[in-house]
């Protein structure tokens, strides 16, 4: 891999390698052959906004799989894919020991929080950060979590709504959504320091915009509703406020984890040992979780000072 400054600069004949959604260069041409990389779904312990490294990343060559206004990789591979009975199995065991280590793609957060009493159906409702692509990409009608907010709760008045803003939010790493210091007027309770995997074990429903806590709770095989098009919707395994209707294949769960985890990702090692698999890479993160804890290094709270000077978070 070579790092360049200017298109012009590329070999001849090379590939061409961007981040997340990045524009491509007008210079490049239709026929250039372009690769996209982004964060895997089981990431790391602690925030990319912190520098962390992460142990998977996604490459696509038609889009990104955050992109629903075109196919990526991994939509055609959920579409098109022959799952055989090895592979399922290998996803249900993956599965099953990602919901029993409590794992989720940044493993922070250190609170418990409890249910409330009563028969209300509780509701999580993720934050998300609103300049991020996923949201520009994927959420063709509501894109503030606000609005989503103010959905969730006209959609389910007798329900308990529970609201966790982002935790590069709640770092102080990215800004805050447009009027969302006014979510408290639209739940019940909103949460900031809790480990997403214990949540999602004591929550009835999840409804996000695109996040990727939607994911997570299918795992956990709690009913999820999409008000935005995640790569997971779409596939008959949510409630989707917003069809897609290209998505026309029914897939099980266990098809999904095939998918999204085990056959789309890249994993590496953390040690310089090259690529790993799944579950080295889920090792990997129970260990570093074990060893972290809550400690947040000091070169991380200087970079967090300089971060928020940036982006103007104060």
């Amino acid at each position: 891999m070579k790092f360049v400054q200017r298109v012009d600069a590329l070999p001849l004949g090379a590939h061409a390698v961007v981040w997340g959604m990045a524009a491509i260069p007008t210079e490049l041409g239709e026929t250039r052959d372009i690769i996209r990389l982004e964060d895997g779904f089981l990431r790391s312990v602690g925030l990319g906004a912190d520098l962390i490294q992460p142990l998977s990343w996604v490459v696509d060559r038609r889009g990104i799989y955050y992109d629903a206004t075109r196919p990526s990789d991994l939509e055609v591979l959920l579409s098109t894919r022959s799952f055989d009975p090895p592979l399922l199995a290998r996803a249900a065991r993956l599965r099953e020991r990602v919901v029993r280590e409590g794992v989720t793609k940044y493993n922070v957060g250190q609170a418990c929080w409890q249910r409330p009493g009563g028969d209300r159906r509780v509701i999580l409702v993720p934050g998300q950060v609103e300049s991020d692509a996923s949201i520009v990409f994927g959420a063709p009608v509501i894109r503030r979590n606000l609005d989503l907010l103010k959905a969730v709760k006209a959609a389910n008045p007798g329900a308990f709504v529970l609201y966790k803003p982002h935790p590069d939010v709640v770092a102080r790493l990215r800004a805050a959504g447009a009027g969302e210091e006014d979510a408290p007027r639209w739940c019940d309770e909103v949460i900031t320091d809790a480990d997403m995997g214990q949540l999602l074990c004591q929550v009835d429903e999840v409804h996000v915009l695109t996040s990727l806590t939607g994911f997570e709770a299918l795992l956990r095989k709690k009913p999820v509703t999409c008000y935005g098009q995640p790569f997971y919707a779409g596939w008959g395994l949510t409630k989707d406020v917003v069809p897609i209707p290209r998505r026309t294949r029914r897939l099980t769960l266990d098809q999904l984890v095939a998918g999204a985890l085990i056959s789309y990702p890249v994993y590496f090692d953390l040690g310089g040992q090259g690529l790993s698999t799944p579950e080295e890479a889920l090792d990997q993160l129970v260990a570093l979780r074990t060893d972290s804890g809550a400690q947040v290094s000091w070169t991380q709270r200087l970079f967090r000072v300089a971060l928020r000077i940036v982006v103007g978070v104060r």
